[in-house]
């Protein structure tokens, strides 16, 4: 007869066995704790925001060696026709008629039988073909044929003139209003917390200011600050009450109010007196409201005329007026700015925009000058022009007529001008200083001009060379420059 030992559960005195129910829950309860925490503090997934003519998008963004990076073939997908075929470590994609040959872990891409630097290696993970971030600025340049704009930090990239510009001014005084023009529709996420509106702008190009954080000299409406982050642009007011915002203009205006009057208070009284004023001791009259000066927040309004629908003048089978301008635009905004005149550009995007809405951004800004550029074929060089305002159509009363509202300002316009045109003049650059009917120029309430650049030669190409660009640009950011006290000492 065999004896096997056969294990015995002891049982456990009853509070032994409860301590040990109640530390096996608590270890279980300290593991969901752990996990909570461990799940709430890992960092939300970054995206890379698209912006374009075609479409705006939203792309995840992939961890590579600490980088990001971004699949190639999503990327494109929805600006043309793309197709990606693997061989081996080699990966050829296709968009249009631009071919590319990327090798996984290489640092070099081949396009057009042209090599180019990724700034990292390629990476193809089962059969897609991952980028760089930092590479699409020179990469998408090759496939597109046209320029590309990477916010790399927030995630953010504009491919073409398709940014979102706004502009903010502050009006009235009791109670105050701010009031944010945009020149595009927009439809941000609004939240507001204590004296705090933000408004998220996730799917619109929208771009930041000259300066990210505008200032408004108003106790009530204080400040403005723009940032980027994750895919987005956030646009944050502060105030010391508490503010909300309506649209208007079919989304391309944004005016933000308090919810209350604050010049609205009621004063204590002291025991024994009358809350209110006998006939006998009539009440004192309240001073007359002081209207608060304008405030300008550029000095210079650039204008690139026409956009969108508006072609402008075909200057040949692959040139369009609105493209010429757009660039113009941008020279003129770096010459002024390195000469430390705040400029926007207003038109920074292949966007329809009104002449009378131009006329509204700049009025609402009080810039000391606006400038509208044009480009044409005819002619040879430059053509400086102030407005031609209608005959007979003098200001009467306090109001100002919309199609003389440039009267006051003309003969600073025509002092500006000459200016610019002595500065063409001193670089060889034939001009003429001429008055037109051309609009927006006699709806700006403050100093105007039209610039029109023609190439120096027969030939159109002179028109997006950068260095005949930035002669005439150069000439006449010099021009304003001289003129900045003048012109910013005009009301």
């Amino acid at each position: 007869m065999r004896w096997t030992n056969v294990p015995r559960e002891i049982p456990r005195p009853p509070l032994l066995a409860r301590a040990s129910r109640i530390r096996r829950l608590c270890g279980f309860f300290l593991v969901a704790i752990v996990s909570t925490l461990l799940l709430s503090a890992a960092p939300p997934e970054k995206h890379l925001s698209v912006y374009s003519v075609a479409a705006n998008y939203s792309l995840p963004l992939v961890q590579h060696d600490g980088r990001d990076y971004v699949g190639l073939l999503e990327l494109l997908e929805p600006l043309g026709r793309v197709t990606a075929k693997t061989d081996g470590s080699k990966w050829r994609l296709r968009y249009n008629n631009v071919e590319g040959e990327f090798q996984s872990g290489k640092t070099r891409v081949r396009i057009h039988d042209r090599d180019a630097d990724l700034g990292g290696k390629f990476v193809l993970d089962n059969k897609r073909g991952l980028v760089p971030l930092g590479s699409l600025s020179s990469l998408l340049p090759r496939f597109l044929g046209g320029p590309v704009t990477l916010h790399e930090a927030p995630g953010r990239l504009f491919i073409g003139n398709v940014g979102t510009h706004f502009t903010a001014s502050l009006a009235g005084d009791n109670p105050p209003r701010l009031i944010l023009h945009f020149t595009a529709p927009v439809n941000p996420i609004i939240a507001t917390d204590q004296g705090v509106l933000r408004m998220t702008f996730s799917r619109e190009p929208l771009v930041s200011p000259a300066s990210p954080t505008l200032t408004f000299g108003s106790k009530v409406i204080s400040s403005a600050t723009f940032t980027e982050n994750n895919g987005s642009a956030v646009l944050t007011v502060n105030a010391s009450v508490p503010i909300i915002a309506s649209f208007g203009n079919e989304g391309k205006t944004i005016v933000v109010t308090p919810t209350s009057n604050p010049a609205q208070s009621t004063t204590p009284t002291s025991p024994g007196t009358a809350e209110t004023p006998t006939a006998q001791t009539p009440a004192p009259a309240a001073p007359p409201p002081v209207p608060l000066p304008a405030r300008r927040r550029y000095f210079a309004i650039v204008d690139a005329s026409h956009g969108g629908d508006d072609y402008g003048e075909t200057l040949s089978a692959a040139l369009l007026e609105k493209d010429v301008t757009v660039a113009l635009a941008h020279s003129l905004r770096q010459e002024l700015e390195s000469r430390g005149i705040s400029t926007l550009v207003l038109r920074d995007s292949d966007a329809n925009l009104s002449v009378d809405d131009r006329a509204v951004y700049t009025n609402a800004d009080h810039a000391a000058i606006y400038i509208a550029l044009h480009a044409t074929s005819s002619g040879r060089g430059v053509r400086v022009y102030t407005a031609l305002l209608p005959f007979g159509e003098d200001d009467r009363g306090p109001f100002r007529s919309w199609t003389t509202a440039q009267h006051a300002s003309l003969p600073l316009s025509q002092t500006t001008a000459t200016a610019i045109a002595g500065e063409l003049q001193k670089r060889q650059v034939p001009v003429r200083a001429l008055s037109a009917a051309l609009r927006p120029l006699n709806n700006v309430t403050g100093p105007a001009i039209a610039v029109e650049v023609s190439p120096q030669s027969s030939d159109l190409a002179q028109l997006t060379a950068p260095d005949y660009q930035q002669l005439v640009t150069g000439a006449v950011a010099t021009a304003i420059a001289a003129a900045k006290d003048q012109l910013g000492s005009a009301p």
